[in-house]
């Protein structure tokens, strides 16, 4: 791709709640968009997005040869299936795809991006760069930093993952489930498999042999390969929890050596992309209504791990949709064409 001024960017996925998130995105960093093409599932046609103070159509995908013609980046989050389709089609025109699904993220020849953290990995590409899991992302803010600082041996995370992770429908039904317990309705569940009004589960994701769960899987896996050190051990687990948007997470890192606490807070307040959110006198740490609609990873509650020699504790919220999904795709985007 050649250093141009202004890019032919397209979004797939775009009525989806990280594609709308992207086109917001967008606008609000005013990403250089010569052409903007949106594209969606059959449903989708017909519809359109707001951009720059015009209406976008959005188009059937259609996984046609020439359907990228002339497009130079295309932000993608349509699905893993849709993905492993359209891509080879996108990559044959000439467009960098940056894909926010699973399935490219742990191919080896596939670099996993969070630019905060390993930019350089994006040179690598071959025409897809990989967004990581949410989840992942929101852990490895917080704690990449320290790790560059003093290398991690072993990390405990426990995510409350809210409904936004699963898309507007899983938002709209705890809206509706709320409504319906509240008035003494019977609830109805289309997306979740559980109820989530008033209620938390383990991750609606497939449980593997091994006794994980996909989504703590892919926290485990994705987290190896953007800090490029397989040597950590990760231990995860993932909770639905009934928050509209931005996860949360409890994590518990174990160093090489003592890290002192004044030095964490140091070498995190210093770190791009995160706000320490860490007032113990109010009582006042990183919550998900404040961290909702924001690009910031709130970090907090830190504290020596009591039960661990060289041991930290601290607590992390972060928009999924916008750090954690549509945010860290667009700031790839960025990198890309600077890097070009």
């Amino acid at each position: 791709m050649k250093k141009k001024s202004s890019y032919n960017v397209a979004v797939v996925g775009a009525k989806g709640a990280v594609g709308s998130e992207m086109i917001k995105i967008l606008e609000e960093r005013k990403f250089p968009v010569a052409d903007l093409r949106l594209f969606g599932s059959a449903r989708s046609k017909g519809t359109s997005a707001r951009f720059q103070g015009r209406d976008v159509p959005v188009r059937e995908l259609k996984f046609e040869p020439d359907e990228f013609q002339g497009i130079d980046i295309v932000l993608s989050s349509p699905g893993a299936l849709v993905s492993t389709k359209f891509v080879p089609h996108a990559i044959k025109t000439g467009a960098v795809v940056i894909d926010n699904t699973s399935a490219f993220r742990m191919h080896p020849k596939v670099p996993l991006v969070i630019p905060e953290i390993n930019p350089e990995d994006i040179k690598k590409h071959k025409g897809i760069i990989a967004n990581p899991n949410c989840s992942a992302i929101i852990m490895l803010m917080a704690v990449a930093p320290l790790h560059r600082k003093n290398p991690i041996k072993r990390i405990l995370c426990s995510t409350y993952q809210s409904a936004s992770g699963a898309g507007a429908k899983a938002m709209r039904e705890l809206e509706t489930q709320t409504r319906d317990v509240l008035d003494g309705k019977p609830i109805k569940k289309e997306v979740f498999p559980h109820q989530i009004a008033f209620n938390l589960f383990s991750h609606n994701s497939t449980i593997e042999e091994n006794g994980y769960n996909e989504e703590e899987l892919k926290m485990i896996q994705e987290a190896h390969k953007i800090l490029h050190d397989d040597s950590i051990r990760i231990a995860t687990t993932c909770v639905r929890v009934p928050v509209f948007r931005a996860h949360s997470e409890a994590i518990y890192i174990e160093f090489e050596r003592k890290m002192p606490l004044e030095q964490a807070h140091n070498i995190l307040s210093k770190a791009p992309g995160i706000k320490l959110v860490d007032d113990q006198k109010s009582n006042h740490f990183p919550m998900p209504i404040e961290a909702s609609g924001g690009n910031d990873v709130l970090v907090g509650r830190l504290r020596v791990d009591l039960s661990c020699k060289n041991g930290l504790v601290l607590f992390v919220s972060g928009d999924q949709l916008r750090k954690g999904a549509a945010l860290n795709a667009i700031q790839i985007a960025e990198k890309l064409i600077q890097k070009n």
